[in-house]
């Protein structure tokens, strides 16, 4: 259970980490100006049925979290080059690479509490009929994911 859960809450970061690079990369990202967000907006708005005022609120929730995000990607993003770099620089040296990975794991959870905000921010926005329908989609994308996964190791 506990395995699963922390799968859960690092495919939500991972998330949370493509949007952020994409909107980071600004117009020469995917999806137009709007990097992958737009193409995750466009994704909920359909599939929600988001009204515009619901789409105009999200869009206000991500243009506020959005500054906070970026310097976790950056640093994530030089936390990741440091440890190539550390990996392909020769002999293996534990005390840096422990090091870099704290670094990295502390960042992880900065960028895990900021998505757990930016969720419930955006909860709030969504009716009660729309809240039932993404909790439907977030329990089958987790199946299909379990379906997926390696099986426990035996105790």
């Amino acid at each position: 259970m506990k395995a699963t859960r922390t799968r859960i809450v690092c495919m939500g970061a991972a998330l949370v980490l493509a949007v952020s690079l994409a909107a980071a990369q600004g117009p020469h990202g995917h999806g137009g100006p709007e990097g992958d967000f737009g193409h995750m907006m466009g994704f909920f708005s359909d599939y929600l049925d988001l009204s515009s005022a619901q789409q105009d609120q999200v869009k206000a929730i991500w243009e506020k979290e959005k500054p906070t995000l970026e310097p976790l990607m950056q640093q994530m993003h030089s936390n990741h080059a440091a440890m190539r770099a550390l990996e392909q620089s020769g002999p293996f040296d534990e005390t840096k690479t422990r090091a870099l990975a704290t670094a990295n794991a502390q960042t992880q959870i900065e960028m895990e509490v900021q998505h757990a905000r930016i969720k419930a921010e955006m909860m709030q926005v969504l009716t009660a009929d729309q809240k039932t329908k993404l909790a439907n989609f977030e329990a089958k994308r987790e199946a299909r994911m379990k379906e997926h996964a390696p099986p426990p190791p035996a105790d």
